[in-house]
């Protein structure tokens, strides 16, 4: 039996990644600190992964160390060899930089600010130090370089956080503002859940080269079960079990005109995928009791609008949905970002002579409906990661969002 020893795993991504690498059975092993002894002892368990907060309790356990879980301090990977004694290896150095190399990370002559003094952070600034870097500074909350004194190094040229700032569901914090750091070259983030963490989504503004933490887990997680008793791995490749991973984390999001037939698509990509559907408009009309024109009649626009903020960005924290946006759901851009963060954007384009007008309450008539085209056309091209021209057929329209991301 083989699994993940951890405090607080409801969200770990570890039994998808391993399902990915071969057929055994890896479960979820929730323990707190009392039961750890019992855990420790359990010659059941032939491999285990570790993680947060038990890495270095793992460390102080094993009977042997291999020289990188020296090097750093904490184990992420526990052997249970025959004689019954434990070896403790860390995969995430190698995670790490395989992360650091996938996104193009030169830590060679550069300065580097690593966010959070935690266990991460150790992994982080040996393999930053391994790979010459000039000068490496942690900043901790109460440390001598501290978020007080970051002005100090603005003059950073990479940056890492290894913080759980940012991390579902407290989605939308950062640590540090991107644009007072004028040498920056690259942003890495650890947290994979949110795809796209704030950090991220300022840094893909500002067009620095980005990456979550999703391929240093996968890469992790292939080098421990390399070492798993009785695992056979035939030549996986981690770059091929990322993008599944993000495939089947990433939402579906659909955008476009009032009437082009997002819901109508959304039900079917939902039904063809076995996903759930999450529609904007209905999250709207659930939580305030009225129809969407009864809201636009007594209240108007803005207070639609603010609801429909609070919509998006309820749905734009869950993973692996179909969610159908309002046709203007896109003109906020904190919006824009809430959906962004998880989700694949397809941009239905439709006719405009071919689009629904009714229950529309600010598109009642071709002119107020070409009006709107215009002032939204530009968003939803740049906001896009794929355009799909809508057919008469629904069915047609769902397969050609299909054939874009898979």
């Amino acid at each position: 039996m083989y699994g993940l020893l951890g405090r607080k795993l409801s969200h770990s991504l570890s039994p998808q990644i391993h399902a990915h690498f071969g057929k055994y059975s890896y479960e979820l092993f929730c323990r707190e600190p009392e039961e750890l002894d019992e855990f420790f002892q359990d010659k059941t368990l032939k491999a285990y992964n570790v993680t947060i907060p038990y890495k270095i309790e793992a460390f102080n356990r094993c009977d042997e160390l291999s020289e990188t879980a020296k090097k750093i301090g904490s184990v992420n990977t526990v052997i249970r060899r025959a004689d019954g004694t434990l070896y403790g290896d860390n995969t995430d150095y190698f995670g790490f930089d395989y992360m650091s190399k996938s996104c193009g990370a030169d830590y060679n002559g550069k300065k580097v600010l690593v966010l959070g003094s935690g266990g991460a952070s150790l992994t982080v600034c040996a393999v930053a130090k391994d790979c010459g870097a000039k000068e490496i500074v942690v900043i901790s909350r109460s440390g001598e370089n501290n978020y007080g004194n970051i002005d100090k190094h603005y003059d950073a040229d990479i940056i890492v956080n290894t913080t759980p700032v940012g991390m579902y569901p407290n989605n939308g914090e950062r640590l540090v503002d991107l644009q007072k750091f004028a040498n920056l070259s690259n942003v890495l983030d650890l947290i994979y859940n949110p795809c796209k963490t704030r950090l991220l989504l300022d840094a893909e503004e500002l067009g620095i080269p980005c990456s979550n933490g999703l391929s240093m887990l996968v890469a992790q997680g292939l080098r421990s079960a390399e070492q798993f008793p009785d695992v056979q791995l035939h030549n996986k490749d981690i770059d091929a079990v990322v993008r599944a991973m993000l495939n089947e984390q990433k939402n579906i999001v659909l955008i476009g005109m009032p009437g082009c037939g997002k819901s109508t698509v959304g039900k079917i990509l939902a039904k063809k995928l076995h996903r759930e559907i999450l529609d904007t408009d209905e999250e709207i009309v659930k939580a305030d009791g009225r129809t969407i024109p009864e809201i636009f009649e007594n209240d108007g626009e803005k207070f639609f609008r603010d609801l429909e903020t609070e919509a998006v960005e309820t749905v734009g924290k869950q993973l692996s949905k179909i969610i159908a946006t309002g046709g203007g759901a896109v003109i906020k851009k904190e919006n824009r970002d809430a959906l962004k963060q998880n989700g694949t954007i397809i941009y239905l384009k439709k006719d405009l002579s071919l689009l629904s007008l009714e229950g529309r309450p600010l598109s009642k008539d071709g002119d107020a409906l070409r009006k709107i085209y215009e002032a939204r056309k530009e968003i939803y091209e740049a906001f896009s990661d794929f355009t799909v021209e809508v057919d008469a057929d629904a069915e047609i329209t769902a397969k050609r969002v299909i054939e874009c991301i898979f």
